[in-house]
């Protein structure tokens, strides 16, 4: 079976512009744990760029990793015994780093949201922030609510990928009939134009139908907008992963894809321009939601017809990427909160402090990798499988064995 070194690089830039994101986030008006001193809405529009297709390609990306894991379950009964189930593999490698990263990568997120944010501030420390934090307590409170703990924060995606997994699962084992006649569907109704045409209009429905219903929480029990668009191009991505047809009219759709990706961000930017301070009309407001849709599909076309006609082969970088993705995602949101607070006092300029933020980002999580990869207790807390031991016949490990 050939690797997809294309849905590869996708994942690893994928990734690579969240952590870009996330600094962002520090810089603009929106919400988040810390805020500079210097925010404003200036970086809001490049934040726009990529807002609403970052998460939903990751999704699909997944979906078609996911169905690439399952062509690979043992034939063979004997095999099969001797292995743990791809249930059990999945959990293991999904739900043990969620819950270390809840119990020891996040609590620094919430201390320095509570640090900053708290109306008088808090004083205690963090030893007593996190006793507090492991107890569920509910006291700090500001005028937007109370923050929530223990939390997953940004690990949301983690335990949304593990449930949508589970779901898949349990289609394919019950209804394989029902999934293969589905990709069958698509191929026909993604050739030519409704590559574009139909999960567009998919996705803008769903906008119209449940954004204005459902507040995105991230909690996983009422987050039904984020769970029709994001489960369903998970879904798509596990039913498209070997369809030939559909991968060729993404890349015969790029350049008309980024054309209109790019049209319908300045259409966006110019809608919120407008209304930053009143209502819209209900029905430009609902025209809106479809443009968003459009948007947000175009993106992941382009993004992945680009990748698909690039065809980019496998090399030592990427097979040093792949399996550091994983750790790096985990990490980079704390290192961000915590490096973000901690230069405050010092006053850089947004901009140099802004760059810095990345550069010190991306290598304190890099070097965490370097660490994390090379203990054989820490590999399963991020995501790693264990150390290649040598082989039953007294032999070394294969050369090019993989981490990821």
């Amino acid at each position: 079976m050939q690797r997809r070194h294309d849905l590869d690089w996708v994942r690893v830039c994928a990734f690579g512009l969240l952590v870009l994101y996330h600094v962002g986030m520090y810089y603009v008006t929106w919400d988040w744990h810390v805020k500079s001193p210097a925010a404003s809405d200036a970086l809001e529009p490049f934040m726009l760029l990529s807002s609403p297709w970052r998460l939903a390609l990751l999704f699909l990306v997944s979906g078609a990793a996911t169905a690439f894991l399952l062509e690979r379950q043992p034939r063979s009964a004997e095999v099969a015994r001797r292995r743990p189930g791809f249930l059990a593999r999945r959990s293991w490698r999904l739900l043990v780093p969620l819950v270390f990263g809840m119990l020891v990568i996040v609590p620094p997120q919430s201390y320095y949201e509570v640090v900053e944010q708290l109306p008088g501030g808090y004083h205690d420390g963090y030893l007593a922030f996190y006793g507090r934090y492991l107890t569920g307590y509910d006291g700090f409170c500001d005028a937007d609510g109370c923050l929530d703990m223990p939390t997953w924060n940004h690990l949301w995606f983690v335990a949304y990928l593990w449930v949508y997994t589970m779901v898949l699962w349990l289609l394919w084992r019950m209804a394989p009939r029902a999934l293969i006649a589905a990709g069958r569907g698509l191929d026909k109704a993604l050739a030519g134009i409704g590559i574009v045409v139909w999960p567009t209009l998919f996705l803008g429905l769903v906008r119209i139908l449940l954004v204005g219903r459902f507040e995105q929480t991230h909690a996983l029990v009422d987050d039904w907008y984020n769970h029709a668009q994001y489960f369903s191009v998970f879904l798509l991505g596990f039913l498209i992963a070997r369809s030939d047809g559909v991968w060729a009219a993404m890349v015969r759709a790029r350049w008309v894809a980024l054309l209109l990706w790019l049209a319908t961000w300045a259409g966006l930017i110019a809608y919120f321009v407008r209304f930053a301070d009143g209502q819209p009309p209900e029905l430009l407001r609902t025209a809106m939601r479809m443009v968003w849709g459009l948007d947000q599909w175009c993106a992941i076309v382009a993004v992945l017809g680009f990748a698909r006609h690039w065809n980019p082969g496998d090399s030592r970088a990427l097979r040093y990427l792949v399996p550091a993705v994983f750790p790096v995602y985990i990490l980079h949101q704390t290192v961000t909160v915590v490096l973000a607070h901690h230069l405050k006092p010092l006053a850089i300029p947004p901009l140099v402090e802004g760059i810095l933020l990345v550069m010190v980002t991306f290598a304190a999580c890099f070097a965490g990798y370097e660490v994390v990869r090379r203990v054989a207790w820490l590999r399963p807390l991020f995501g790693l499988k264990r150390l290649p031991g040598p082989r039953t016949d007294g032999s070394p490990p294969m050369a090019g064995a993989t981490e990821s």
